[in-house]
C-alpha cells in the first residue's frame, strides 16, 4: 500500500526521483496518466490491468468514452533511471501544472504527483472538513 507525502523537485528536463519509500510497491514498469483534480496518477502495472478490465465493463456511452479518451491518451509506460527517477511527458507536466516544487503522496493502490501550490490549496479547502469527511466516509469504522 502507498502511503506518505514527499516533498521532490522536476528538473528541466520532466525527471522526477520517485521517494525510495514507494519504488518498491512501484515496481519496474508503471504507468503515469493524467489523475483527477489536476494531480497525475501513477499505478503498478498489475493494478492498471485491473482498472483497464474493469472499464471495459462500463456502459459505451458518451461519458464513459469521453472519459477513456482523456484518461487513456496521457498514459505511459515508465520505469525509473539508476538514480531513480522518472521523466513526465510534457503534457502531463501541463496536465498537473508542475513546475520545480512538487509533492509525491501515497493513496493506497496508487501514487499522486501534484505542483506544491495545487496541493497546498486542495490542503486548505478541505482541513476543517476532514472531520465530518471522515464521519461521513467511515463512520462505521472511525467510530
Amino acid at each position: 500500500m502507498f502511503m506518505g507525502e514527499y516533498h521532490q523537485k522536476i528538473d528541466e528536463k520532466g525527471r522526477l526521483i520517485i521517494p525510495a519509500k514507494l519504488r518498491y510497491d512501484l515496481g519496474e514498469n508503471f504507468i503515469i496518466t493524467r489523475g483527477l483534480d489536476g494531480c497525475l496518477f501513477v499505478y503498478p502495472k498489475n493494478t492498471w490491468e485491473s482498472i483497464i478490465e474493469e472499464y471495459k465493463n462500463l456502459p459505451n456511452v458518451k461519458d464513459t468514452r469521453n472519459f477513456m479518451r482523456i484518461f487513456l491518451s496521457g498514459a505511459n509506460c515508465e520505469n525509473l533511471d539508476r538514480q531513480g527517477r522518472v521523466n513526465i511527458s510534457s503534457p502531463l507536466i501541463n496536465h498537473a501544472d508542475l513546475s520545480k516544487e512538487c509533492i509525491v503522496i501515497g493513496v493506497g493502490d496508487r501514487i499522486e504527483i501534484w505542483s506544491s501550490d495545487r496541493w497546498k490549496k486542495l490542503n486548505e479547502e478541505n482541513e476543517d472538513n476532514f472531520s465530518l469527511i471522515a464521519d461521513k466516509l467511515f463512520k462505521d469504522i472511525l467510530n
